[in-house]
């Protein structure tokens, strides 16, 4: 193992930890109530490096939410990867499991609940291009990857991001209760997906 690589991997466990650190104080406490101290103490560190390593509070839920958007998109990406055969079937289960995730994640929910929070709002809003980058990204190479879709890269590029979008856009307006909104997606880019295969 390199210098580099053992800095690398020392950067992303406390990135991780501080996140962790973020998430556990969000089941117990509204998003404006944590102070980055609070990070600090729950992770084990001093302020300053909560600081050091995310520059603001913003910066601090623009990272948390970068990364759960990168978690959910691994999840349409895997059930992609575990459907061979069927596409509508992957986007279903993944679109499912990417609603329910969302749903139950505490940064979310304090989005949601009591008073505006145009801070969160906007890094899900006008300033989701690092998340939106970041879930295309993922479900690019996925699309990419998988030798039973072969999908031209223009396509995959095109179907990549505009799955990302749709899927970005239920996070402030969760999905109806009376509809399997799931399906509802699969069912519009399934056979969208299935024109564009080669």
């Amino acid at each position: 193992m390199t210098v580099q690589s053992y800095a690398q991997a020392s950067r992303s466990l406390l990135r991780n930890s501080l996140l962790d650190g973020l998430r556990e104080l969000l089941v117990e406490k509204d998003w404006s109530q944590v102070r980055m101290s609070d990070v600090a103490s729950a992770a084990g560190v001093s302020r300053q490096t909560v600081y050091n390593e995310f520059g603001t509070r913003y910066g601090l839920a623009q990272a948390y939410a970068e990364r759960l958007t990168a978690q959910l998109a691994s999840i349409v990406a895997d059930q992609l990867a575990k459907h061979v055969g069927d596409v509508e079937g992957a986007l279903h289960e993944g679109f499912g499991e990417f609603f329910t995730g969302v749903a139950v994640d505490p940064l979310i929910a304090s989005l949601l609940a009591g008073e505006a929070k145009p801070d969160l709002l906007k890094i899900v809003t006008t300033d989701a291009g690092p998340l939106i980058t970041t879930a295309s990204d993922i479900l690019l190479q996925a699309l990419a990857d998988s030798t039973w879709l072969s999908l031209p890269p223009d396509d995959a590029l095109r179907i990549s991001r505009a799955l990302t979008r749709m899927a970005m856009s239920y996070v402030t307006m969760p999905p109806e209760g009376d509809r399997d909104v799931a399906a509802d997606l699969a069912s519009i880019i399934g056979p969208a997906i299935e024109a564009a295969r080669t």
